[in-house]
């Protein structure tokens, strides 16, 4: 008999759910117990016949969907509780799955810290009948385990680890999809990609997954060489990179954080450090995690995470997307829009807005409702483990997929990729889980150019011990190889033994070579005062003027000096220049890069540039030379400050020559000379340096990167017409070289800056002659015997091109005996320098004298002078009491009518030419401008500086003199319409200070204020209006003021009291508007007759203006 639909565990306690689920078919009755079983056996007899009844009401099967909602955004896109309801909803509907029971749904926040976040599962026991999740797996197997003790299923997409595929152990426990790291097998199994390694953000839901992936991929004996976690900033993605880059063998590289697709931003932050660094060149491949857990949508759709970032675009190119495959016809959008369309889901929200791990959470509860009604018609007890149990070899579908569970699920996947140029993702395999087999699709992966990773050994994945170690033929050809090495054992250990003594000198000692973070100190030299040298790997542009390098350089003075952003150090009390290697394989520095380093140490002459040491720490590689502070030969050149005679000239070219003598002399053949690799110290001698880096580099085997033309103009045609122009040197080329570099210093220009060519065009006419391409140099910049030594040195034939050695003797030749004596050329740039800086200093006073006054007259504008000055001197202004004060306020009579018929633009413009016509007034007269709110303007007298009694007459006289320039002001929109204002004029004391610190204005405060502002409310158009205080001093002052009374006026919170219209004085003749019928309230009838006659016809000409152009329109589509 079946048992009642009512019968769920979350409703019974567990011990009875245990007696029930395990009932004794073989009672033996004794005797003894006869009484006991009779009772017993009436009670089931009774709760049998019970049963038989049908539920009056239909029991609740609760869903708990556990899940960190609220502690990642992106996890609150996903919209659980939209998910969960709409399932809800559908399984209530379908006769099928609700047959005597109502589905319920609680989301349960799970905790962001996995401790916190089990304790808090914990308390979860009375909320739900079954769980979906835990997302986290860093405590799947201990919710699991609670679970079985509460008797109560939990099914998840996310846990993984083989404790949990014991159903013996976890028998409440089930998978709703096939294992992330079965689909990962089967990838890495096709591409034959073993080497792995894994990122994970730093929260812990990634962190935890990482580790569970790393550990069973490592169970399944393949080589997991690194697991990192990284945060979201820049330091900690390029380190955590950084050692990835050194894990020799990686060929595939898993994120275990969000896609950058749905907006992952830690993603979408390594994949752009990774470009950066040149690690998406396809030398390894990246994968996604995440996506494993959901439909990615990418049927002709565009990402636009891709469309909008081109840097992201092209190091996407390098990672392969691998997600749940769903039909072109029922994708995830389209099943969102479906939904919305029945009326589901709400019709506001889009679906680009939701997380597709929607869909993974509705299919997840739609299975768990599949295996509920599988157990009700089972006839099973409604327990956590017959329903997990039950969960198995289920055919069902779920949100914008047909899904089929059978241990592990057998959902297909597909491989998605990009061409690195396109938006979309194209499927190019297809992931068969239930046959096991990769299947192509007939659109080939697009790798990187270097790609695609190299193929490991299929051993990884096989059962054999080969790979993974053990005992086979491999490994006993491996003895006997060593034995037959152990042969010659003795003749390397000597030769180890003088290499690794070799190697002490070079990392201890006072000569060693290699150099740490704590050998060396890195400064900022914009701080001193001195000029940065152009480092050639850096330089981008040799026409680029020197104050356009030193914008450059001194951008980066707003942060601390580190190895990342400065090139200058300070190295044993001295200043030092790293320059910097490209990126390369530096993991071990090789016997020949020694010997050239200890080559290099050796040098010493005057005019070449000491070799300190190498640079090798913190994935920075860098030739430490030393400092020098006039910068290169280049810079030196470029400068227009600094003069250049024919002597000085020489004296460079001579130390050039001295420097090239050495090193030839010594077989070094320097192969990159040019003007940016010779340097000039602080006493004006010039050195040269970057000799050796050519043999650094291809000692290291650095990969060849064609230079940039602008490079090659001193490189020697012979050298452009081999295989790698600007890797390889010779001792004819270096004297080409200096030829050029010799133009340069005599022209005092760029390499063939007389040529009108692009770079490219110059280096091609040099590479394939005839015609022969050489720089033009008039007898006017040289002597004519330098010319001729320059044009020898430039022969097209090597072995016609004068040694170092003859160069020497025939340059000092040149000055036909006099001494090239840069003491001399000094002395002399100094007497020039001083008088050109007397000059400069002159103008720059000038130039700095009248910004100066622009300043304090713009300051002056904004704020009384005395406060502008004390604030300049960074002074706190202290608020001040006035005991008498006179103030003015006035407004526009009708402001708001006006504005209610004008457009925004001609209210600004009535404002503006309004406050102008007042500002020239206030001008005459001693009155402060204290602010404008709208069409109110407030002026105060005897503020900030006070003025005895002479306040009231100057407010008077500015009101008199404003009043009368407001009768002939004309609008100009509404030039039939007057402007009328009010005036309130008062008298008493106040309190005026500085209020703020962005944008400070200078505030009156008192009660003064408010009644001068009553005054003004108070009035009436064209008068002035003003209190009985300001009209007793003005009758002291008796300056013949005319004012009459108004009689007795209630203001507003002040009572009734006398007033007065100000009506003029002696000897004022401007005249006066004439005030209209005195009325107190609105505009008067006349005023409202004008206006409304005035935007009748406004109205009437904008009405006409727009039917001209409706009808111009109309007669231009006819015609066309």
């Amino acid at each position: 008999m079946r048992r009642p639909s009512s019968a769920f565990h979350s409703l019974s306690p567990g011990w009875a759910t245990r007696e029930l689920q395990t009932p004794d078919q073989n009672i033996n009755f004794s005797y003894d117990h006869k009484h006991t079983y009779l009772c017993l056996w009436l009670l089931l007899s009774l709760v049998s016949f019970l049963c038989l009844f049908p539920a009056t009401s239909a029991a609740t099967f609760r869903v708990g969907v556990v899940g960190p909602w609220s502690c990642d955004p992106l996890f609150t896109k996903a919209q659980p509780g939209l998910a969960a309801r709409l399932a809800v909803d559908r399984i209530n509907r379908d006769p099928y799955l609700s047959q005597g029971i109502t589905f319920d749904y609680v989301i349960l926040e799970e905790d962001c810290e996995t401790s916190q976040a089990f304790a808090r599962f914990l308390g979860f026991y009375t909320r739900a009948s079954g769980f979906i999740g835990p997302v986290n797996p860093g405590y799947c197997e201990a919710a699991s385990l609670l679970a079985k003790s509460w008797n109560k299923a939990v099914f998840s997409w996310s846990c993984i680890g083989h404790e949990l595929d014991d159903a013996r152990s976890h028998p409440t426990f089930a998978h709703t999809m096939p294992l992330p790291s079965l689909v990962l097998l089967r990838f890495m199994h096709h591409f034959r990609w073993a080497h792995v390694g894994i990122i994970s953000s730093a929260e812990d839901v990634w962190l935890e997954a990482g580790i569970k992936l790393a550990n069973v991929l490592r169970s399944h004996g393949l080589p997991v060489g690194i697991v990192a976690s990284v945060h979201n900033d820049h330091t900690s993605v390029r380190e955590t990179l950084a050692r990835v880059k050194k894990v020799a063998d990686l060929r595939l590289v898993i994120l275990v954080m969000h896609s950058v697709l749905i907006g992952g931003g830690t993603q979408k932050l390594l994949l752009e450090t990774a470009y950066d660094m040149r690690m998406t060149d396809g030398s390894l491949v990246f994968l996604p995690y995440d996506t494993l857990f959901y439909s990615l949508p990418y049927h002709h759709i565009t990402q636009p995470v891709l469309r909008h970032n081109s840097k992201l675009l092209r190091a996407y190119d390098a990672v392969l997307t691998i997600t749940i495959e769903s039909p072109q016809e029922q994708s995830f959008y389209q099943a969102f829009e479906k939904a919305q369309e029945e009326g589901g889901l709400p019709r506001h929200l889009k679906p680009q807005q939701v997380s597709p791990l929607f869909g993974t959470i509705y299919s997840s509860i739609m299975f768990m409702a599949h295996a509920v009604q599988s157990v009700r018609a089972s006839g099973q007890w409604m327990s956590g483990g017959n329903i997990a149990q039950n969960g198995r070899n289920l055919l069902f579908k779920g949100f914008s997929l047909q899904a089929n569970s059978s241990d592990f699920g057998t959902m297909d996947y597909v491989v998605l990729d990009t061409d690195g140029f396109s938006w979309e993702l194209q499927p190019t395999y297809h992931i068969e889980m239930q046959t096991d087999m990769v299947r192509f699709l007939g659109r080939p992966i697009h790798f990187p150019p270097a790609g695609p990773p190299k193929t490991d050994s299929s051993c990884w994945f096989t059962h054999g011990l080969i790979c993974r170690g053990g005992v086979n033929l491999l490994h006993m050809v491996s003895i006997f190889l060593s034995g037959f090495l152990f042969i010659f054992f003795s003749i390397g250990c000597s030769y180890c033994i003088r290499r690794k003594i070799s190697k002490i000198r070079m990392v201890r000692g006072p000569n060693k070579i290699l150099l740490t973070l704590n050998d060396v100190t890195f400064i900022n030299p914009s701080l001193s005062n001195k000029k940065l040298s152009l480092d050639d790997s850096k330089a981008s542009d040799s026409r680029m003027s020197i104050s356009d390098r030193s914008l450059k350089s001194t951008s980066s003075i707003q942060s601390p000096a580190t190895y990342e952003n400065s090139n200058v150090a300070i190295y044993e009390g001295d200043w030092a220049w790293l320059k910097r290697l490209p990126f390369g394989n530096f993991r071990s520095i090789t016997p020949h890069t020694s010997d050239v380093f200890e080559l290099m140490k050796d040098m010493r002459h005057e005019n070449v540039n000491p070799f300190l040491g190498f640079f090798h720490d913190c994935g920075v590689f860098a030739i430490v030379t030393e400092y020098c502070s006039r910068g290169s030969l280049e810079d030196l050149l470029l400068n227009d400050d600094v003069k250049l005679d024919w002597m000085f000239k020489s004296s460079l070219i001579l130390d050039l020559i001295k420097g090239m003598k050495y090193l030839h002399h010594r077989n070094v053949c320097h192969g990159r000379l040019k003007s940016r690799n010779c340097v000039v110290d602080g006493r004006f001698v010039l050195k040269i340096t970057d000799y050796g880096y050519n043999e650094v580099l291809e000692a290291q085997r650095f990969p060849y990167v064609e230079p940039p033309a602008e490079t090659l103009l001193w490189t020697a045609p012979e050298i452009l017409r081999g295989p790698y122009p600007g890797l390889y040197g010779s001792l004819p080329g270096d004297v080409y070289s200096f030829s050029i570099i010799m133009q340069e210093v005599v022209m005092r220009g760029t390499p063939f800056c007389m040529l009108e060519y692009s770079f490219d065009e110059i280096v091609q006419k040099i590479r394939k002659p005839p015609p022969m391409c050489r720089p033009i140099v008039s007898p006017d910049h040289a002597p004519m015997e330098c010319i001729q030594l320059m044009k020898q040195c430039w022969n097209e034939l090597p072995e016609k091109r004068p040694t170092f050695d003859e160069i020497f003797d025939q340059f000092k030749n040149v000055n036909k005996g006099k001494k090239t004596n840069i003491i001399d050329s000094m002395l002399r740039m100094l007497e020039q320098y001083s008088s050109n800086l007397e000059e400069l200093i002159r103008e720059r006073t000038e130039e700095l004298e009248i910004e100066k006054q622009k300043t304090e007259k713009l300051l002056t504008q904004m704020l009384p002078p005395s406060v502008a000055e004390a604030l300049k001197l960074g002074t706190t202004v202290e608020p001040e009491y006035f005991d008498s004060v006179s103030l003015y306020f006035s407004d526009i009579v009708g402001f708001t009518t006006i504005s209610a018929n004008s457009e925004p633009i001609e209210v600004v413009d009535l404002l503006n030419d309004l406050y102008t016509t007042f500002d020239a007034v206030i001008g005459n007269h001693d009155v402060y401008k204290v602010e404008t709110i709208g069409d109110a303007y407030m002026v105060a007298s005897g503020v900030p500086v006070p003025n005895g009694n002479r306040h009231a007459a100057e407010i008077a006289n500015m009101a008199l003199d404003i009043l009368s320039a407001v009768g002939t002001f004309k609008m100009r929109h509404m030039p039939d319409v007057p402007v009328r204002i009010r005036i309130g004029l008062h008298t008493g004391p106040c309190v005026a200070g500085v209020v703020g610190l962005t944008m400070p204005r200078y505030c009156l405060f008192g009660d003064t204020v408010t009644t001068a502002s009553r005054m003004e409310s108070t009035g009436l158009p064209y008068r002035i209006h003003v209190h009985s205080s300001t009209v007793k001093i003005l009758m002291d002052l008796k300056l013949g003021y005319e004012v009459e009374l108004r009689a007795r006026t209630e203001l507003k919170g002040k009572g009734i009291e006398e007033t007065y219209w100000l009506t003029g004085r002696d000897g004022f003749t401007k005249p006066l508007p004439v005030p209209p019928v005195l009325k107190s309230g609105h505009e008067s009838k006349d005023f409202k007759v004008m206006l409304k006659k005035a935007v009748r016809k406004i109205s009437t000409v904008r009405h006409v203006a727009q039917l001209t152009l409706s009808d111009e329109g109309n007669v231009m589509i006819h015609h066309h």
